[in-house]
């Protein structure tokens, strides 16, 4: 069995790529008001850990939730 099973996948844009082994990703989410019934966009910020400093500002990437690596990072960058 495998132990990713319940790990969180998320897709989003690098932000940021100043730290060093660390990107923050921008992820947006499309939901829809209960009550007004319109569509609209909320967007979370996560640091991920980036071993090779090879992601820069712009690139969509993948990122896996993880045991947490520090204080903020609790995700890493698997693919672009």
């Amino acid at each position: 069995m495998s132990t990713e099973i319940n790990k969180k996948t998320l897709q989003g844009t690098v932000v940021s790529d100043a730290m060093d082994k660390t990107v923050v990703v921008e992820v947006g989410r499309f939901v829809k008001h209960s009550k007004y019934k319109k569509f609209y966009t909320i967007s979370k910020k996560y640091h991920a850990h980036d071993e090779n400093n090879q992601f820069k500002i712009g690139d969509t990437v993948e990122i896996v939730e993880t045991k947490p690596i520090s204080k903020k990072k609790s995700f890493v960058v698997v693919s672009e």
